[in-house]
């Protein structure tokens, strides 16, 4: 018998002709005989029908079911919902009309779609009488008959001799060469690529959130050992390739890896108990170590073997490496996550070290006893290198972790950037790097942060100093009034536990380029950032014209600002009460940041010429128009901006 449709989606069955129609609890089931008598069927979800035709229509309305057939043609039967029956509606088909107010155009290929036209006027006039009359000679449309019709319309290719096949194509070597020009090195205490500082926002991993529900997807960053099985995108397994698409979207230059609080997300309700089955539920956050297949860990899976690393999660960052190389990008990897072992006492109950999670006998107490019946205070233990066995697995992570991405020029390694602990373990673990740089003739970056008091101690330390690469201030900073907010470390407290003893206050632009500064002198080979990120949405400028790295400002239309920037030193200037900022590059120019529209330019008496851009802070856009501006004397200028100014100036 003749099929006829208009269209379907899911469980909207639309314009359909068919023997028997069953709609059931939800369910619709269709019913039909093919050209060769033969039955067929088709099932969908849900339990809507439009201008469906068939011989009989069973239309239940079962409890917490609504079932609803409109302007079908059939002998209906059943209590729910029969509208409009024997009725001719308009749209056609319902699905392709809402496609089409959707997106706003008709659908690209509705001429290779069926459409069931229904015209039920009784007063047609002689032409279409004419028409109809002539159209009734032939048999009506059978659906083997359209399809045969759109094959010859739309042939089929099948002659392939003009493909390129995949396994023929030459494969291409890793471009080193390519790859150098977008490595990343520490010249003059900065840190620069291709001869420019490099600048923008540092993101983070989760540190454990995580759902698969779609609204909660939208909103997911990016985590490089976040598995789902069977599922890519965003929130779910990240595809690397997109995230550092992403991330030059957005101006972020470094994304900061460390391993997840726990490995699956029954735990976010933070009990302290045994699970009570394995049902894990998903996102996995993919651990350092592989399962052992022996016992069962509190998550009731198999117990972990800190012998064995966890191939997938070391391919993963190594993946995102090779990809920081190719696109100028940066991993900060972060050794450790001191989140498990400080605070919240849930965070060490499925935490891989924790001797009832492996079978390597670390020496941990089991129970472990929780402070209040909620906090644990595992950091001195956890810290203790006098231990041997601890000590040896700690030595076997930090070299896999060098290890692993040996060979990849744009990565910084960093103890963990929740660091509080104490300077015993930052000494072990820079011991530990400048071992595995000595054996292996490797040079890898090294970041150092944690409170001021082991940061002034590792930098005033001879044998020790000379691997940090960077400094990161982080667990400190100068206060809005100038007074210093510096906890102690190794005190098994965590940053926001000192911040809820002590008050930290708020720094200000002038306080975060003071620190930035104080550190850029005092240790002029080694690159500074602040990622502290309290002083204010300007921020990011006080750490750029301190000549800071990793300045989180906008970015900057013209490469040739950053190019200065990366060779200039940085000064203050004060005229009548008020600072200026100033970056200069002897013979090229000035920066000159002002927080206010008004800005001072005095060259005294250097014989140039300079011609001026304004840029706006709070976007990075460059004023279209270049002004010249005559050497000698105090410029008074006025920025074109509201608020806060920088000030290019080159020489002509």
């Amino acid at each position: 018998m003749p099929i006829r449709f208009s269209g379907a989606v899911g469980g909207w069955a639309t314009g359909v002709m068919f023997d028997k129609v069953t709609i059931d609890g939800g369910d619709i089931s269709f019913a039909f005989r093919d050209m060769d008598g033969q039955g067929g069927g088709w099932s969908a979800a849900n339990s809507l029908c439009w201008q469906c035709r068939a011989a009989k229509i069973l239309l239940p309305s079962p409890p917490t079911a609504n079932n609803w057939s409109y302007g079908s043609w059939a002998q209906p039967q059943g209590n729910g919902n029969h509208v409009w029956p024997q009725t001719f509606l308009k749209p056609e088909s319902l699905f392709y009309d809402q496609l089409e107010q959707r997106t706003g155009k008709r659908f690209v290929e509705s001429d290779k779609i069926l459409v069931y036209e229904s015209d039920e006027t009784t007063a047609p006039s002689p032409e279409m009488a004419r028409r109809m009359s002539e159209r009734s000679r032939r048999p009506d449309l059978l659906m083997d008959e359209w399809i045969d019709s759109m094959i010859r319309t739309y042939p089929i290719r099948s002659d392939l001799s003009a493909s390129i096949r995949l396994e023929d194509l030459p494969v291409k070597e890793t471009d080193h060469e390519a790859v150098g020009t977008r490595a990343v090195n520490i010249v003059d205490g900065k840190v620069v690529r291709n001869g420019k500082l490099v600048t923008g926002r540092l993101i983070s991993t989760a540190l454990w959130r995580g759902s698969t529900r779609p609204h909660d997807l939208l909103q997911a960053g990016p985590h490089l050992t976040r598995y789902v099985p069977g599922r890519t995108g965003r929130g779910l397994t990240d595809d690397l390739d997109t995230v550092t698409a992403r991330m030059i979207r957005d101006h972020v230059c470094a994304l900061s890896h460390f391993p997840a609080l726990w490995y699956e997300r029954r735990r976010d309700d933070h009990a302290r108990t045994l699970r009570s089955d394995a049902d894990v539920w998903t996102p996995f956050y993919e651990q350092p170590f592989s399962r052992s297949g022996q016992g069962e860990a509190y998550d009731r899976l198999s117990k972990y073997d800190l012998n064995r690393w966890n191939p997938w999660y070391w391919s993963r960052l190594k993946e995102f490496a090779d990809l920081a190389d190719r696109k100028g990008l940066l991993l900060i990897q972060e050794h450790y996550l001191q989140h498990n072992i400080i605070e919240e006492g849930a965070h060490w109950v499925d935490y891989p070290w924790r001797s009832a999670n492996n079978i390597n006998n670390l020496g941990f107490a089991e129970p472990p006893h929780f402070s209040g019946d909620k906090r644990v205070y595992m950091a001195e233990e956890f810290y203790d290198t006098s231990n041997p066995v601890r000590r040896h697995f700690h030595e076997e992570y930090i070299r896999k972790s060098l290890e692993n991405v040996k060979d990849n020029q744009n990565v910084i390694h960093d103890i963990g950037h929740e660091y509080t602990g104490p300077l015993h373990f930052i000494q072990f673990w820079l011991d530990v790097i400048a071992g595995w740089e000595e054996k292996n003739h490797k040079d890898v970056l090294v970041m150092l942060q944690g409170t001021k008091d082991v940061q002034d101690a590792i930098l005033s330390d001879p044998g020790r100093s000379p691997v940090v690469d960077i400094v990161d201030i982080r667990q400190w900073h100068y206060r809005e009034d100038g007074t210093l907010y510096a906890p102690a470390g190794g005190v098994s407290l965590t940053q926001r536990q000192y911040a809820r003893i002590f008050n930290p206050g708020r720094t200000s632009f002038d306080q975060v380029y003071r620190a930035v500064d104080e550190y850029r002198r005092k240790y002029p080979d080694k690159a500074v950032i602040s990622s502290l990120g309290r002083g204010g949405e300007l921020s990011g400028w006080a750490v750029l014209m301190a000549g800071g790295s990793f300045a989180p400002i906008p970015a900057i239309e013209d490469d040739a600002f950053l190019e200065m920037a990366a060779g200039c030193k940085s000064y203050i200037v004060n005229h009548r009460q008020k600072k200026e900022y100033v970056l200069e590059k002897e013979g090229e120019g000035y920066i000159i940041f002002s927080q206010d529209p008004e800005v001072n330019v005095e060259f005294c008496d250097r014989q140039a010429n300079y011609r001026l851009k304004w840029i706006d802070p709070a976007t990075g856009k460059i004023l279209d128009h270049e002004v010249p501006l005559p050497s000698g004397g105090l410029n008074m200028l006025r920025s074109p901006f509201e608020g806060a100014s920088v000030a290019w100036l080159t020489v002509l």
